[in-house]
């Protein structure tokens, strides 16, 4: 067993999978539609949209209205877009590049 196959198990408990799907929000920050999988943690999809409209609402404060949002972490790609107040916000994982 290599020193990667240990990290790589599936059986361990508190972590969540990284998603991949889709959102959509309406400006008060209600979810109305999802093709993310169930098991991932709704308060962090609440999250994110709060971030994602305050983003949004703060370019348009500024002057500076957004249409488009993307936020690059170390192992997620979160790419909104403004939809009348409200968002669609999808989320990908980002693969590890291997040379």
């Amino acid at each position: 067993m290599g020193l990667l196959e240990l990290f790589g198990r599936q059986d361990i408990k508190g972590l969540t999978r990284l998603p991949t799907g889709s959102f959509t929000v309406d400006a008060s920050g209600r979810i109305l539609s999802s093709t993310l999988p169930q098991i991932f943690p709704r308060n962090f999809v609440e999250d994110i949209a709060a971030a994602v409209l305050a983003s949004f609402k703060e370019g348009q404060k500024a002057g500076l209205p957004l249409s488009d949002l993307v936020i690059n972490y170390a192992s997620l790609k979160i790419t909104a877009r403004e939809l009348r107040g409200g968002a669609i916000i999808f989320l990908a994982p980002l693969s590890i590049k291997r040379t």
